[in-house]
């Protein structure tokens, strides 16, 4: 019997992806999400290898990227919840580009330096807390609510394909070029995401309102959160993660390059291994979910990163470190997906559209709070005590809170997405 390849690979009649308008959202994640490689790369080995950062200039910079959620996340939601998101996040695109490409400017210049990457690091950080989420909520303008698990699933397998061969290409293009002048090649890709970008047909509705007032309407979207147990405890749960994240983050490039002695491209490619921990999680994370319930798969997503910290924190500086490097990058791409396609959806179908830029602002604002002091417990701890110990650190603070989250009623016995009540569809605030 003759197989025909067209149809075996045909997609199904209901795949989001046969919808023009998300799949063209998908393709600019696609391409961004490359680009987001080599920045991922090239940002911190600038720091590590041409600048010769310290374990604490290194957590000052992962902490000048998150400041920004810190100080912006409030007023640039009710900001969104007034304006079209789709601007905010064609403009926040391009903005990164520019701010990336100072950088091999600066360093053709002369002027490179620590102080010249923190501006770096906290003009991305501010464009990721207003664009970042307005790209979330162009998604549910995009999807229907009860899909969003599934599209946050896609758009987790575009970014693990660029995973896959963005890293070496990054490890090749750093080594070819050196890290700073690498950086011009997210530009190049931001730009061209943003391009795409240009050509999605989003149906916004803003209905006018006479009695807008910004601290009142900020303050219904905190209240909001406030009032909804759910959101306040995965708020806890992904913002304690968060700080075990960042803990463990500014460490693991140098404990790759100082410990295991690692050179760039080296780096690039065990960096692979993040995108093949996505394209796992990001095939079967729906079907998990489904079968676990949202809670319960966050929850375990949380654990599987924990292994992979601390499994590294342990592990000898030989063959097998260099294996346990890449294990954790597994493990973190894999747990991270678990976590945010569930926490992301989660979030999103319990809140009137209404209120999804001041929801979505606040939500980030909490979770990213501890992401701050992780960064700088990480550092501290990697500069005086040993690199291992900030691993450590995170592996055990990781497990620990996924022990407590799942003795937690209220994420345990979430096995569907959560409705919107009714009484919160009338909501105006």
């Amino acid at each position: 019997m003759k197989i025909n390849l067209r149809d075996k690979f045909r997609l199904p009649s209901n795949d989001l992806l046969r919808d023009l308008v998300y799949r063209r959202l998908w393709t600019s994640i696609l391409i961004s999400s490359f680009g987001a490689q080599v920045t991922m790369l090239a940002l911190p080995l600038t720091a590590a290898v041409l600048l010769h950062a310290s374990p604490t200039q290194m957590g000052l910079l992962v902490f000048m990227e998150t400041l920004p959620f810190v100080l912006l996340s409030l007023p640039s939601g009710v900001l969104l919840d007034r304006i079209r998101k789709l601007p905010v996040y064609i403009i926040g695109e391009s903005t990164i580009s520019v701010a990336v490409a100072t950088v091999p400017l600066a360093a053709w210049l002369g002027w490179l330096s620590m102080s010249w990457l923190y501006v770096v690091g906290f003009i991305i950080g501010a464009v990721n807390t207003t664009a970042g989420s307005a790209a979330q909520i162009v998604l549910t303008q995009i999807v229907p609510r009860n899909r969003l698990v599934e599209a946050h699933a896609k758009n987790a397998l575009a970014t693990s394909g660029s995973e896959i061969a963005g890293p070496a290409a990054a490890g090749a293009l750093i080594k070819l070029l050196g890290a700073p002048l690498a950086l011009l090649a997210d530009a190049v890709l931001l730009l061209t995401s943003a391009t795409i970008l240009r050509g999605i047909d989003v149906k916004e509705v803003r209905p006018v309102r006479e009695d807008a007032h910004f601290w009142r309407d900020l303050k219904a979207g905190v209240q909001f959160v406030r009032n909804k147990r759910l959101l306040l405890t995965l708020a806890a749960t992904v913002g304690g993660w968060q700080l075990c994240y960042n803990a463990a983050l500014v460490v693991q490039i140098l404990f790759a390059t100082r410990v295991l002695g690692l050179s760039e491209q080296a780096v690039g490619l065990c960096y692979m291994g993040m995108g093949l921990g996505s394209i796992i999680a990001s095939v079967f994370g729906n079907r998990i979910s489904r079968h676990l319930g949202p809670g319960p798969c966050l929850v375990t997503g949380v654990a599987v990163c924990g292994i992979g910290w601390f499994s590294l924190a342990i592990a000898p500086a030989n063959a097998f470190g260099v294996f346990a490097f890449a294990f954790m990058l597994v493990c973190f791409s894999i747990g991270g997906v678990l976590i945010f396609i569930n926490f992301l959806a989660l979030r999103q179908a319990v809140t009137p559209e209404r209120l999804l830029g001041r929801m979505t602002s606040t939500m980030r604002w909490l979770i990213l709070i501890p992401a701050g002091p992780g960064a700088l417990i990480g550092g501290w701890m990697g500069e005086h005590i040993g690199l291992r110990y900030s691993l450590g650190f995170a592996g055990l603070s990781a497990l620990l809170l996924a022990g407590v989250a799942w003795r937690n009623p209220v994420i345990r016995a979430i096995t569907v997405l959560p409705q919107i009540e009714k009484h919160e569809e009338l909501l105006g605030a």
